[in-house]
């Protein structure tokens, strides 16, 4: 049959490359554009779930379309990619934690060998601003984020530095917290948040496009948010060693308003994280941020 001239034409579906980690906050982001249960305007994602060093790495390397990634490596790739203004995982009160088999002070964990979980993350370059040491003086391993417990218990390193809900998860491996660096950075930075994640899209992206796609991933999080229960009981399915309760307190902690949007205290908390990191001369140069 043919179609009539008055009618719309077909719309091209744009495929778009989607990065992010295999973790329950990230997962409860996504719920409704995994589940199809949002409008996506002709663009179809292609999810792409590695851990957090991997998504750095790759970003690093202009693969993805869009992907999460830790704040420390966007000062790195900021050429190439544009922040997303919604997806932020920010340490309120909280962030990544340093763990050992017994309470140790700043000044044992910095002549100890730490195992950290990627050394674009956000979490290694809050401990070199916490330890006022460049990497360069610190003696530390690279372990997936995943097997630090091991490594500490095992004795492949002294101290743990822990991200993710290994930072509620701690206790159960009979492990000691020895710092909150969350709690450090928002008492020493007028209350701000510490930026541990964010969503970035590529600049090859027409800017309509990114808006586009920005409004998109934002309507994911808000649906989300407006159905908690079957968004976390999706997000359950990439919850290590977690029961329902515990992985919604680990949602809790990273997907909220902070995440629908930095807002302006948001944007600082990143400005200023970045700006100390760069000051101390553990990032080479000042990203300039650019939002969609």
């Amino acid at each position: 049959m043919k179609r009539p001239d008055y009618a719309w034409p077909l719309m091209e579906t744009i495929k778009l490359t989607l990065g992010h980690s295999p973790d329950p906050d990230d997962a409860f982001m996504f719920y409704a554009l995994a589940k199809g249960y949002i409008p996506t305007h002709g663009f179809e994602f292609e999810h792409r779930l590695e851990d957090i060093q991997t998504l750095n790495d790759r970003a690093a390397r202009g693969e993805l379309d869009i992907s999460a990634i830790s704040i420390h490596a966007y000062a790195y790739v900021s050429d190439q990619y544009a922040l997303l203004p919604s997806g932020a995982s920010m340490g309120d009160g909280y962030g990544p934690i340093l763990v050992a088999k017994q309470e140790m002070s700043p000044e044992q964990i910095a002549t100890s060998r730490i195992a950290v979980p990627g050394t674009a993350t956000s979490a290694f370059l809050a401990l070199q601003l916490w330890l006022e040491q460049p990497a360069t003086a610190l003696d530390y391993v690279v372990i997936p984020f995943d097997e630090i417990f091991q490594a500490v218990s095992d004795g492949q390193a002294d101290v743990g530095l822990v991200i993710h809900e290994g930072q509620l998860t701690y206790a159960q491996e009979n492990l000691a917290r020895c710092a909150d660096l969350g709690q450090w950075w928002q008492a020493a930075n007028d209350n701000l948040p510490l930026p541990l994640g964010g969503n970035v899209i590529h600049k090859r992206l027409a800017p309509e496009d990114r808006a586009t796609v920005s409004a998109i991933l934002t309507e994911s999080i808000r649906y989300s948010l407006k159905h908690r229960d079957q968004a976390v009981d999706y997000a359950l399915g990439f919850a290590r060693d977690m029961g329902r309760d515990l992985a919604d307190r680990f949602v809790g902690m990273y997907v909220n308003e902070w995440t629908l949007d930095y807002g302006d205290q948001g944007r600082e908390a990143v400005r200023r994280f970045l700006n100390q990191g760069y000051r101390k001369g553990i990032i080479p140069h000042l990203p300039e941020l650019e939002f969609v």
